[in-house]
């Protein structure tokens, strides 16, 4: 097995040319269908959504950059933000995986990454749909890698292969599960979600290197619930812990 460094030269050497390439051959054009938004049903269980979202990409969904989301309670009491800014939880759950139920009913353990936040039906807190039915992003220019590369992946250890197995594939590109496959995309399109792509492979292999470098396990109170990023150990708040 390649170590996560090199895995990450093999990422940062990506071709973005042929990346595209891969993409206009298989072919993609959303829908709007929202099903990448959606709770899914495994074996008719509905799963809540689950899309890995990098700390720094918390803290930018508001629309701040680092150093406005810095003086953010400044920027609201001086009136040049008049909206609250979003709590971390508003924005992101501690990923389900690894976390089992405790006697309350409750999620407890550890994980290693943050998951978008969802709502009570299972589905991305920022996924709305108007009176047709036709999804939408509330966030769609702030919105993570993730999102903006579906329904695509890179085949490379150590990065994400979202909602399952791919169906199709074209070279380091992968295709997961979406109706909008095989359907027509321009070059223009295409480059930018091969760049896009380049773009979350690295920042995948970046912040799995700071996991396992800044991972220093901490003593768990029973029924509590940390994760582990490549910032630390936190709450599921988004505070050290």
């Amino acid at each position: 097995m390649e170590s996560l460094e090199s895995e990450l030269e093999r990422a940062k050497e990506l071709d973005t040319d042929e990346l595209a390439d891969a993409i206009k051959s298989i072919g993609f054009e959303c829908t709007r269908c929202g099903a990448c938004c959606k709770g899914y049903t495994d074996d008719g269980d509905k799963e809540p959504h689950t899309a890995t979202v990098f700390p720094d990409e918390v803290r930018q969904l508001d629309g701040e950059t680092p150093a406005e989301y810095e003086h953010r309670s400044d920027n609201v009491a001086s009136g040049s933000r008049s909206d609250p800014p979003r709590e971390w939880r508003d924005i992101a759950r501690p990923m389900p995986y690894g976390l089992t139920e405790a006697d309350d009913g409750e999620a407890e353990g550890e994980t290693f990454e943050w998951a978008l936040q969802t709502d009570a039906c299972g589905d991305c807190t920022f996924y709305e749909e108007d009176e047709s039915g036709t999804g939408a992003c509330s966030v769609h220019e702030n919105r993570p890698l993730i999102c903006r590369t579906y329904p695509f992946s890179v085949a490379l250890g150590g990065t994400t292969q979202p909602m399952g197995e791919a169906v199709d594939g074209e070279g380091m590109v992968r295709a997961h599960e979406c109706e909008g496959l095989g359907r027509d995309i321009s070059r223009e399109h295409a480059e930018e979600l091969a760049a896009a792509l380049k773009t979350r492979a690295v920042r995948e292999l970046e912040e799995a290197i700071g996991v396992r470098d800044n991972y220093a396990p901490v003593e768990r109170a029973p029924g509590e619930v940390v994760v582990y990023d490549s910032e630390g150990a936190k709450r599921p708040d988004g505070t050290p812990r």
